[in-house]
C-alpha cells in the first residue's frame, strides 16, 4: 500500500496555493505580452514548472509503503557462549555453578517452546570462542554483543521479539545502545535475562605479570606484578615464582580487602637461555574461582658485557669509588677520561687520551658518566656534546649527569646537551649550595618501587635502608624537574616555590635515557658496610640506563623495540642500528626486514634511516595475533643479519568473576520498550513475549524533499532556464 505524507498545516497550504496560482499569471502575462513568442512560451512554462517543483519541495513530501508481513513471526533466543559465562557465582541447591551451566540447563528445559503456537522459535549461541586451546589461540576472542544485535535483525526480517540470555559483559565493536536504538525503529524489543549476579565474586586475582624480556645472567631482575582482591576481608598471602617446578623466590604480600595491590619481586638468574618462569598464588578457601591465580612467562636470560665510559675532571672521591665499583663489576668494561684543569689529560690502565670524537668511536658506549665537565678549553668541545645526544637519542645509550662544585655542568646549557637536562639548573649558583648540616635523599613514591633504588627485595625494608644512608653535605642549585621528567629522589631538608628540591631524576631522551644525580657524596654510603650499597646502586643504574640498548643484538647490528611488552593492538616500533665490518655506522641502505606472525603469515618491513649518519633505521608493525614474532633483518651490502624473537601478549578480554553488567541490559530493555528479569523469571519474560500483538507492517518512507535526484532535477532544469533565456536574448 502506498500513499503521499506531506509535512505542511492546512493555514500553511492555503497561502502557498494562492501563490501558487499567482505565479502561473504572471507566466501567462509575460508570455502574453511577448506576442505570444513560442520560445518565451517554452521558458515561461519551464519557469513555472520550476515554482511548481519547489513549491512542492518546501510541502517535504514523502512516499510511503506498506508492507504488510506474508511470514510468520519469529522469535530469536540469544545465548551468551562467551568466556565471561564460565564465571562461578550461581547458587543452587546442589552447590555453585557457572553461567554457562545454568544457561545450559535452561536450554534443555526450552522454556521458551510455548511460543512455538504463534511464532516460530530460533535458538542462537554467540561470542562462541574459536576451537582450540587457549595456548594456540592468536585472535582476539571477545563479545560484540551489537554486531549481534544488528546482525540478528538483517537476518531474520520477520523478528517479533529477542530474548537475550546474557551477563551483558561486551568489549568489543560499538556499544549495544546504538543497535538498540534501531530495533526500537523496528519495533522488535529485546527482552532480557541478566546470568549471574552484580555484585563480584569471592575471589583473589594475579591480574598482570609484567616481566622484561630479557635478563642479564647472575643480575637481579624485577617482575612487576598486580594482585586483585575481591574479598570482604584483608588477605595476608604471598606470591611465589618457580623456575623448572622450583622455588626461586617468595613475596610476603597484605592485599586490602576488595582492592588491589601493585608490588615487584626480585629474580637473580642463575642459569643462561630461556627461563620459564611461575608466579603463583596461593588460593582462599573463600575463592570461587581459583584458575585465575597464577600466571606463566619466558625470560630471556643473556650475558653481556655492557661498555662504560667515565669522563670528569678533579678526581673527587665520588669518581675514584665509581670508577672502582664499575672496573670490579663482572658485567662492565670501563674506560676513564680525566680533564685535569691546567694540566694535561690523566693516563693510566683503562683511561682514554683523547675524547672518543667520532660516531665511530663513540658508538660502542652504553652509557656515559659525565662528571663536572663541561663546554671549554681543555674539556668538551660542541661537537663533543652533539656526538653525545646522537649517541642517547638514536642508540639507545645512557647518559648520567654528576655536577660538581666546580660548576662546569653549567656551561652544558649552551650545547646540544641543553635539552636532555632532566632538571632547570640555576645559574646564578653554578658551584651548588654547601650545607652546615648532613641531610639525606629521600626517594619519592615512584623512587621508592623503582628497579634503581632497590637495595632489598622488601618495600618496606627497603625504605628503612634508605633512611639509614649517610647523607651529603653539598648539592647542585636545581630549580625544579622539567616536564617529561621522573623525580625519583628529592632533597629531605630544602624547598623552594615548586617543592622539594629534586637530586635524583630520569628522563627519556629519543631512545635512549638521562640521569641526573644532584650531588655527589653517594661514595658515604660505604660507612660501615663497604661496598654493598654504593656498588649495588650504581651497577643497577648502569643496567637500567643500557636495558634498551641490548634487546636483541648480533656483532654489527641490533635491535630495540618499543614497547618492550607489546600486547596486540600496539604499535611497536623498531629501530635497528648497522655497523659495517670496520665497525663504522652505514651511511646508506637498504635494510630490509621480515616479520612472520604465530600463524605463519609474513609481511616485509620497510626500514628508513634516520638523519644523523648514526647508522639507525626505523620501522614498525601492529600485531594482530598474540604470540612469538619471528623477526629476520638483513643489511646485505654490510653483511649483517639479525634474527630474533619478539613476544606479543594476547590481552584477556574475556575476564570471569566480574559482575553482571546489568545495566546494559536495561537500558537495551527500556529503549525497545521490553523489560529485564533475574534468572526465576525467564517464564515470566515468556510469558509478556506471548503477549505481544502481531508485528505491524513494515513503513518505508521515501524523503522526496531531501532525495538527490529530485534536487539534481531542479539544477538541471534551473540550468537549463537560464541558458535558454540567453539564447533567446532575453538577458
Amino acid at each position: 500500500m502506498n500513499h503521499w505524507s506531506f509535512a505542511i498545516s492546512t493555514w500553511v497550504l492555503l497561502p502557498g496555493l494562492a501563490a501558487w496560482i499567482g505565479a502561473g499569471w504572471i507566466c501567462w502575462t509575460i508570455w502574453h505580452r511577448s506576442g505570444r513568442r513560442r520560445a518565451v512560451g517554452l521558458l515561461e512554462a519551464l519557469r513555472f514548472l520550476l515554482i511548481t517543483m519547489l513549491g512542492f519541495t518546501l510541502l517535504r513530501p514523502e512516499i510511503v509503503r506498506e508492507l504488510r508481513r506474508t511470514e510468520r513471526p519469529e522469535v530469536l533466543v540469544l545465548c551468551d557462549a562467551s568466556g565471561s559465562m564460565k564465571t562461578k557465582d550461581i547458587i543452587q541447591t546442589n552447590g555453585v555453578i557457572s553461567r554457562a551451566q545454568w544457561l545450559n540447563q535452561e536450554r534443555g528445559r526450552q522454556p521458551w517452546k510455548a511460543l512455538e503456537k504463534a511464532a516460530r522459535v530460533s535458538v542462537e549461541n554467540f561470542a562462541a570462542p574459536t576451537a582450540g586451546t587457549d595456548a594456540n589461540r592468536t585472535k582476539v576472542e571477545g563479545t560484540d554483543l551489537a554486531g549481534t544485535l544488528e546482525s540478528a535483525l538483517q537476518r531474520h526480517p520477520a523478528l517479533k521479539a529477542v530474548l537475550l540470555l546474557s551477563d551483558g559483559d561486551w568489549n568489543l565493536g560499538k556499544s549495544p545502545i546504538g543497535a538498540a536504538t534501531r530495533f526500537r525503529e523496528q519495533q522488535v524489543p529485546i527482552f532480557s535475562v541478566a546470568v549471574g549476579r552484580e555484585s563480584p565474586v569471592p575471589d583473589l586475582i594475579l591480574e598482570n605479570v609484567a616481566a622484561p624480556s630479557f635478563g642479564l645472567f647472575g643480575e637481579q631482575v624485577t617482575i612487576p606484578f598486580l594482585v586483585r582482591n575481591n574479598l570482604p576481608r584483608e588477605v595476608r598471602t604471598s606470591v611465589t615464582l618457580t623456575e623448572g617446578g622450583r622455588e626461586a623466590v617468595k613475596k610476603e604480600i597484605v592485599i586490602p580487602a576488595m582492592g588491589e595491590l601493585q608490588e615487584a619481586m626480585i629474580w637473580s638468574p642463575r642459569v643462561v637461555g630461556e627461563a620459564a618462569l611461575n608466579a603463583r598464588l596461593p588460593v582462599e578457601k573463600e575463592e570461587a574461582l581459583p584458575d585465575n591465580n597464577e600466571k606463566s612467562f619466558r625470560v630471556s636470560v643473556r650475558v653481556e658485557t655492557l661498555k662504560v665510559l667515565v669522563i670528569d675532571s678533579l678526581p673527587r672521591w665520588e669518581y675514584r669509588y665509581l670508577r672502582n665499583a664499575l672496573a670490579r663489576d663482572p658485567g662492565v668494561e670501563v674506560q676513564s677520561m680525566l680533564f685535569h684543569p691546567g694540566m694535561p689529560v690523566g693516563g693510566g690502565r683503562g683511561y682514554l687520551s683523547s675524547f672518543p670524537n667520532t660516531k665511530e668511536a663513540i658508538s660502542k658506549f652504553d652509557v656515559i658518566f659525565l662528571g663536572d665537565v663541561g663546554i671549554g678549553e681543555s674539556e668538551l668541545t660542541t661537537q663533543d656534546a652533539e656526538l653525545i645526544k646522537g649517541l642517547v637519542e638514536q642508540q639507545s645509550s645512557g647518559l648520567v649527569l654528576l655536577p660538581g662544585r666546580r660548576g662546569r655542568q653549567a656551561t652544558l646549557l649552551n650545547s646540544a646537551l641543553k635539552d636532555l637536562i632532566p632538571v632547570l639548573l640555576d645559574s646564578s649558583r653554578a658551584e651548588g649550595i654547601g650545607l652546615q648540616n648532613e641531610t639525606a635523599l629521600l626517594p619519592t613514591t615512584t623512587g621508592r618501587k623503582h628497579w634503581m633504588t632497590r637495595f632489598d627485595p622488601d618495600e618496606n625494608r627497603n625504605e628503612e635502608l634508605w633512611k639509614q644512608l649517610p647523607g651529603f653535605y653539598w648539592s647542585a642549585a636545581v630549580e625544579k624537574s622539567r616536564p617529561g621528567s621522573e623525580v625519583i629522589a628529592v632533597h629531605a631538608t630544602r624547598r623552594n616555590a615548586w617543592g622539594r628540591i629534586p637530586l635524583l631524576v630520569s628522563r627519556p631522551a629519543g631512545t635512549g635515557k638521562v640521569l641526573f644525580m644532584g650531588t655527589d657524596s653517594a661514595w658515604r654510603w660505604r660507612r660501615g658496610v663497604e661496598d654493598k650499597y654504593h656498588y649495588r646502586f650504581w651497577s643497577q643504574v648502569v643496567r637500567w640506563m643500557a636495558h634498551q640498548r641490548h634487546l636483541s643484538s648480533r656483532e654489527g647490528i641490533s635491535l630495540a623495540f618499543t614497547p618492550e611488552a607489546p600486547q596486540v593492538g600496539d604499535s611497536i616500533s623498531l629501530q635497528a642500528t648497522v655497523l659495517d665490518q670496520s665497525g663504522y655506522p652505514i651511511q646508506e641502505g637498504p635494510v630490509n626486514g621480515r616479520i612472520t606472525s604465530p600463524s605463519g603469515r609474513s609481511e616485509r618491513l620497510q626500514f628508513t634511516m634516520l638523519d644523523g649518519g648514526w647508522g639507525v633505521f626505523k620501522s614498525s608493525f601492529g600485531p594482530q595475533e598474540g604470540g612469538d614474532y619471528k623477526i629476520e633483518i638483513d643489511a646485505a651490502k654490510s653483511g649483517r643479519k639479525l634474527e630474533t624473537r619478539l613476544p606479543v601478549v594476547q590481552p584477556e578480554i574475556e575476564k570471569q568473576g566480574r559482575p553482571v553488567n546489568a545495566q546494559i541490559l536495561r537500558e537495551m530493555a527500556s529503549i525497545t520498550g521490553a523489560s529485564v528479569a533475574s534468572l526465576d523469571g525467564v517464564k515470566e519474560l515468556v510469558q509478556k513475549i506471548s503477549l505481544l500483538p502481531e508485528p505491524k507492517p513494515i513503513e518505508q518512507r521515501t524523503r522526496l524533499w531531501s532525495d538527490p535526484w529530485w534536487g539534481g532535477s531542479i539544477l538541471l532544469f534551473l540550468a537549463v532556464y537560464w541558458a535558454g533565456r540567453k539564447l533567446a536574448g532575453l538577458v
